[in-house]
């Protein structure tokens, strides 16, 4: 019985110390910055850990040509781009938490505190 007492009273602490290092995660996860571009770097979207776009710009020749579903397609690819770079980045974040485990459920956890897939 004291054993077990032991074996959960140390659980408990770790999971105190992986309250704190999600804290942490999540705080550098927010001021991450991820770039996507699409179109040789013609257009280009900046994203913020909280998968919000900061900042978008297209090459102004894009706008002579005329070709208007190129130019949404291609914000579309930049955006997409950039979005996949900061999960992954996010991905590895969540990684350094658990020390790479895979426990069942933890990933559905870990995204009530603001982390990605």
């Amino acid at each position: 019985m004291f054993k077990e007492l032991g074996q959960f009273a140390s659980l408990m602490k770790q999971a105190q110390g992986m309250q704190g290092k999600i804290a942490e995660s999540k705080e550098r996860i927010a001021n991450l910055k991820c770039e996507g571009d699409a179109g040789g770097g013609m257009v280009s979207v900046t994203m913020g850990g909280s998968m919000r776009v900061l900042a978008c710009k297209i090459d102004p020749t894009l706008f002579q040509s005329g070709d208007k579903e190129m130019l949404e397609d291609l914000i579309v690819a930049a955006t997409n781009q950039a979005m996949e770079k900061l999960m992954e980045l996010q991905a590895q974040e969540m990684s350094s938490i658990t020390g790479g485990l895979n426990l069942p459920g933890l990933n559905d956890a870990l995204s009530g505190f603001g982390f990605g897939k």
